[in-house]
This record gives structure tokens, sequence and C-alpha cells, in this order.
């Protein structure tokens, strides 16, 4: 039963659907357009939930006694209390070379090493000319000037530009002395050794000044940037070949379940390819984490704390995917009650897709009790897992859940009653904007994964969105 989490309608027990629709909606959720909030949160200490007494109303036997469904943190309360005791930690440092520096987070500031560019230089291909020879020029009333010569790519001005006179530059060529702007080649005439001037330019003009773009001793780029292909060039361009980089956590990732196999096996009947440990491998990689091979831990408490306790040790965070929820088999929450001090800060989110999560922390170490569904432990990774790395890192934190595209909603959506919502949708173009299309919303579905390039957001204040309804549609 590892990773079981209730559609709405069919918790275990029937006391909490009555108290999830009477429950008064708690603070910290977004707006009807799918915007998350910032509230501060009254209870910023994170006590974790009271354990709730075994119900025998339950269903038939196979289920443990669940967390409490009423009063539940959003996702906004439930990541306040995250990082606030995670806290943020040294993490170790390691210098690279440029070539392998794509996607990894600056530890310290770069500082230009010299001025960029070395020299004027023109921005067009024209003619390097002095702004006073130009005076009085209009249609018809053009300049006319001496060509005196010209300047090569890549070599060195040879030749001044004296008064009344001219020199052909390309576009990235040394100004040559003497010059103060460059005409464009297309506003000016050639008769013989003669250049017509049909438009005026002033001094700077079609010019990049020496340092202009960076001059030496000056920040380049701050600590905490992650570098793209447009930083690394302009690194490159300014000379620096090797950076200090910090190094992401270790994240160990355990995959619970004795239903699980790797998806190089060939599963036998009731059993399933493993989703969670690739995608999640994925994602940690891609923001910048250096995930440990993934460890499958079988439903049985001695191999589960054995595992869990190798984790620790050799990891700076930890993953769990699958046991955080009511099944019998379910054992993260009741080896999480084990850990080292403070031990579970939160069990339970008013979340859908992701209800059962679960954080500890293990002393300094963060550990993640993640749906065993695959929807649901990618969107608890989106807003839990990723703002935490982040931080770490040294990125300034995205507003919210990060960058939005504006979308038109394809159908109404309803939100379950006492949980938020976050529901995948697809974007498809047309008309000059987006549509949103949610996809289907059982949260095992591997269709909900592949058909999805966001989440749009339906927070406690509302109870669902009209078709036609603008959204803004959080990436994934």
């Amino acid at each position: 039963m590892a990773g079981y989490e209730p559609e709405p309608g069919h918790e275990p027990e029937a006391a909490a659907r009555a108290a999830e629709a009477q429950a008064p909606a708690p603070a910290g959720a977004a707006s009807a357009a799918g915007t998350a909030s910032q509230e501060p949160v009254r209870d910023p200490g994170g006590s974790p939930a009271p354990a709730s007494p075994r119900d025998t109303g339950l269903p038939g036997a196979g289920f443990r006694a669940p967390f409490p469904s009423a009063g539940l943190p959003t996702v906004a309360e439930a990541l306040q209390r995250i990082l606030a005791a995670a806290g943020r930690p040294s993490l170790a440092t390691e210098e690279v070379p440029l070539a392998a520096a794509l996607g990894r987070v600056l530890a310290k500031p770069v500082y230009a090493p010299e001025d960029v560019p070395g020299f004027h230089r023109s921005t067009v291909d024209g003619y390097a000319v002095r702004s006073q020879d130009l005076r009085g020029v209009e249609p018809g009333r053009p300049a006319r000037l001496q060509v005196a010569g010209r300047v090569l790519a890549g070599q060195p001005a040879r030749v001044t530009v004296e008064p009344g006179q001219a020199v052909a530059v390309p576009t990235g060529g040394m100004l040559p002395p003497g010059a103060d702007c460059v005409v464009m080649f297309e506003h000016t005439t050639r008769e013989g050794p003669w250049l017509l001037v049909h438009r005026f330019a002033g001094p700077g003009d079609n010019v990049i000044a020496r340092g202009e773009d960076a001059a030496a001793g000056l920040a380049l780029l701050p600590a905490g940037r992650r570098l793209g292909p447009a930083e690394l060039g302009a690194l490159a361009g300014a000379g620096v070949t090797r950076l200090t980089v910090a190094r992401g956590p270790r994240v160990a990732l355990l995959l619970t379940g004795d239903e699980v196999v790797p998806p190089g096996q060939v599963p036998a009947p009731g059993q399933i390819r493993d989703i969670n440990g690739v995608a999640l491998v994925a994602a940690l990689r891609q923001d910048g984490a250096e995930p440990l091979d993934p460890v499958y831990v079988r439903d049985e408490p001695d191999a589960f704390r054995q595992a869990l306790g190798a984790a620790l040790a050799a990891a700076d965070l930890v993953l769990i995917s699958g046991g955080s929820s009511v099944g019998e088999r379910d054992l993260t929450a009741e080896l999480a009650a084990e850990l080292e001090p403070p031990g579970v800060i939160l069990h339970g989110i008013a979340l859908k897709p992701g209800k059962p999560t679960l954080f500890a922390m293990a002393g300094r170490k963060p550990v993640f009790g993640l749906p065993g569904n695959p929807v649901s432990a990618l969107v608890v990774y989106r807003l839990l897992v990723r703002p935490l790395i982040q931080r770490w890192l040294g990125l300034a934190p995205e507003p919210g859940p990060g960058p939005r595209i504006r979308a038109r909603l394809e159908t109404a959506l309803r939100r379950p009653p006492g949980r938020e919502e976050y529901v995948p949708v697809a974007l498809i173009w047309r008309g000059g904007e987006y549509g949103a299309r949610p996809q289907p919303r059982k949260s095992g579905l591997i269709s909900a994964l592949t058909g999805a390039q966001g989440l749009v957001h339906l927070p406690l204040e509302i109870e669902g969105l009209p078709a036609g309804a603008q959204v803004e549609v959080i990436p994934w």
C-alpha cells in the first residue's frame, strides 16, 4: 500500500469528509487567478500535527490511523516551515572550467580581468570620421570627405583620421585615432577617392568604447547566478576560463514499496515499473543537486530503517518516495518518528495531489516523505523540494512558485473540499493565446505527466474556475 493517496470522497475515515467541508480556509492561499500568496504563518515553528487516535471505523483492516484531515497547512505555510527548519547550510565549492559550467551556480562573484572591449570598436560596416566634419549635413547637402584608407578586421588601425578624411572600418574593427564616430555604409556614396556622407553622426555613434561592456576590476556576475549560455558567452568574452561554483547538495532517494521494480525489470503480477526514481533523479540534476543512485526499499521496518540510516549518512538531503499515507505497510511516518530531533515538522498538507506529504529534520538533515503516485511526487517536488535546493545553492528565491504563463482555461475546474489543488494542464496555442487543457486528475496516471506543460492552482479562497477563465500556468 506504499504511496496510496485516497481521492476526494474515498478517505479511509468517514469523519474526515465532514471535517474538511467545515474547516475554515487557512491563511497563505493564492488568489483566484492562481497566484500563490506569501502571507505570514502564525506558527513558524512548525510543530508536528498531533497524532490522531486510532479510528475503529476504518473500512476494514489494512490501514493505519490517518493524520488529521482538518487544519492542515497550505502549501505556502508548509514551505515556510520547511525553509525555516532546514536553514541555509554552507555547501562545498569547486572550481570548474568554463566548458563544464552550464547550469552551475556561482559561489563567488566574477570580476572582469580586463577591459571589454579592449579598444574602441565599430558596431557597423561604415566609415570612421570626425563628427565635427559632418556639421550642416542634411538631405540634399552631404559632407564631402576624402577616403584615407581602411582598417582590416582583427588588425590594429594603422591610419589616423585627419580633418576632412574618412577611413573604412568593418563591424568589430578598431576605431582609428582621430575619429569619434562611424557613419553607416548605407548612408554614404563613393565618388572615386571621395565619400559623400548623407546623414549626420554624432560623437560615439555606432561605436563601443573601450571598457564600455565591462571595465577591468568590476563585477561581471554576482554570486548566486545560475550560468546559462548567455552568461558563459559573456565570461568567455572577458577572458574568464575557470569559475568557482557551488556543489549541489547530495540527495539520497529511497523508493519504497514491494510492488515497485526497476524500469528494466519485467514486473510480476501486482508489480509496477519505477517512475519516480527516474523522474526525481532527472529533476534533481536539472535543479543542480547531486542525486545518489536510487535505492529500492522493501515494506519491512528493519530493511527500511537500515536504508534510511545509510541514506542519512551519505547525503545532505533524503527523499522518500511513498510510504507516508495510511496504508498498513506505509512506514515512512513511523520511522520518521524515530529520527534524531527535531524530527517530524509536518505530516499532511491541504493539497491535492500530495496530501500525505511528510517533512522531518534528522538533526540538520531534511527528510521528505513524498507521495508514491508519480504526479503527486512531482507536484510536491516542484512546490516544496525545488525551492529548498535553490535556497541552499544561493539562488535568489523565485516569487511564489516561479514564472507563469497566461492562458485561457478550456474546461471548468472544481476544487476538492478542504484542499487547494494544482491541476496539470497542457498548453495549446490558438488564436493568438494559450489555451490550458486540464489533464487527467487521477494522480497515478502517466498520461497526466506526459501531456502537461504546467500546473494551474486552485486556491482555498475559490470553489473552482469556469471554462474560459484567464489563469496563470506554473511551468514544470
